[in-house]
């Protein structure tokens, strides 16, 4: 009798869940409500309907959307700063301009998967996207290209190595749980990655861009477009070095422990200097002397720049903190594990059961983070007693898992919207779909590689 009440209640957790989800993309979406207030509300509504205690719910959505936060609201505040100077200076037109001349306007989404790819490997989806979106923002309006066309292939590049390729840490986490070699890892990552990427972005976005329309009314994108017409832009070198250092410092803090001794002062400052929000505060910093002082621009001005620049990311960041805290809220009631229970139930392949776990986590979550630590926990255990189980194979199929379809409870989702001005029908069918290619895609070229080899 226990086992069917169980049984029941996590049917109707999971019931609950996907009222919630549609609940929400429907009063966004058809209602034109206020995201924010969606959110929070909905988020309230589940936590209430699933048995939480009320003297949690709050404390619970509170937590998810200040964890989320603390993280995403510093990226998204340095990196939108040296977006600005870049775009003040002209740097991130000389960079549009270079990739047209190499690639061809033509070919302009390749150039940017291929940017997205190389600049992705060293650093999280959120860091890459800030630094990279400027670019996409200038390619597009110079070729007279649709930001979806410009854009999506870009994510696309971002978010395969974020969720396949070491190091990055959730994919190291896998290795270490997986006992996999992280050499072979990266190779067979790259066999899996490389054509994942080329399909969700330049071949999708080719497809679904004629499908888009995008409003002209873009306030982000303004910040960080050149109109001016001069011709005395900054050198490709130099702005090139400045929108790499926060990526060579970040690598540097990965390699700290194999560079200098754990634990000692160089290890301890590497580390330091190596994180995301140092990393990036050093480079803004680094633009104000590169793009700002040396293109002529007073102290009054790149003020100017750095608070001007901040007002069109306010929403951004609440609605990524709300999204954190409706995660929060399926953590909490319970609807996160009784989605764990039902891949775990399921009798199938185990490299398909690792992408099971680590997909019925991110939809429940938001985070693929999250979900590839927490599949690679749950499914390791079960490998360990399983033979004929290639580790690095393993590792893949749960990172492909974790990126599938970005929806309202991922603050990645929230980002591409407001930085693309699309609506949440339209960031559906571009980024959650193209976030869905590279997790099948992803889980089939690794099935086919176990058979392969």
């Amino acid at each position: 009798m226990a086992a069917v009440i169980m049984e029941n209640h996590g049917a109707f957790l999971l019931f609950s869940a996907l009222g919630a989800v549609i609940t929400l993309v429907v009063l966004i979406a058809r209602f034109k409500m206020n995201p924010f207030i969606v959110l929070f509300t909905v988020s309230l509504a589940l936590a209430l309907v699933t048995g939480m205690p009320a003297e949690t719910v709050v404390k619970s959505f509170e937590a998810g959307a200040g964890a989320t936060l603390g993280h995403i609201a510093i990226v998204v505040a340095l990196g939108t700063m040296l977006g600005k100077m870049m775009a003040e200076s002209g740097g991130s037109d000389r960079i549009a301009q270079t990739l047209i001349r190499l690639f061809g306007e033509q070919h302009v989404p390749w150039a940017m998967v291929v940017i997205g790819f190389v600049v992705g490997l060293p650093v999280f989806f959120e860091v890459g996207f800030v630094l990279l979106v400027p670019i996409a923002f200038n390619v597009a309006r110079r070729t007279g290209t649709s930001l979806v066309l410009v854009g999506l292939p870009m994510v696309a590049g971002l978010s395969v190595v974020h969720g396949l390729v070491p190091p990055h840490p959730a994919a190291m986490l896998a290795v270490a749980a997986y006992n996999a070699d992280i050499g072979k890892t990266i190779l067979y990552a790259l066999l899996v990655g490389i054509p994942t990427a080329v399909i969700a972005g330049p071949l999708y976005a080719k497809l679904i861009a004629r499908h888009i329309r995008l409003s002209d009314d873009n306030p982000i994108a303004a910040q960080f477009i050149d109109d001016n017409p001069r011709r005395d832009l900054p050198s490709f070198g130099l702005t090139l070095a400045t929108l790499l250092l926060p990526i060579v410092l970040m690598m540097i803090g990965s390699w700290a422990d194999s560079i200098s001794a754990p634990q000692s002062k160089v290890n301890n400052t590497l580390h330091l200097i190596g994180g995301a929000d140092i990393a990036l505060l050093i480079g803004v910093i680094v633009s104000f002397i590169t793009f700002g002082r040396m293109r002529g621009f007073s102290r009054d001005a790149i003020l100017k720049f750095t608070n001007e620049c901040l007002a069109p990311t306010a929403t951004i960041t609440l609605l990524v903190g709300a999204g954190g805290g409706f995660g929060r809220i399926l953590q909490d009631s319970g609807t996160s594990q009784a989605i764990i229970d039902v891949a775990l139930h399921a009798h199938m392949s185990i490299l398909v059961l690792a992408w099971l776990v680590a997909a019925l986590v991110r939809l429940a979550t938001g985070s693929a983070t999250v979900a590839m630590t927490t599949a690679a926990g749950i499914v390791a255990p079960i490998a360990m007693h399983m033979t004929g189980v290639r580790p690095e194979l393993l590792t893949i199929a749960t990172g492909a898992g974790s990126l599938i379809f970005s929806h309202v409870n991922d603050g990645g989702f929230w980002l591409i919207k407001e930085y693309f001005s699309m609506s949440v029908t339209q960031t559906l069918k571009t980024w959650s779909i193209c976030e869905t290619i590279i997790s099948v895609m992803g889980l089939l070229l690794t099935i086919a590689l176990s058979v392969a080899t």
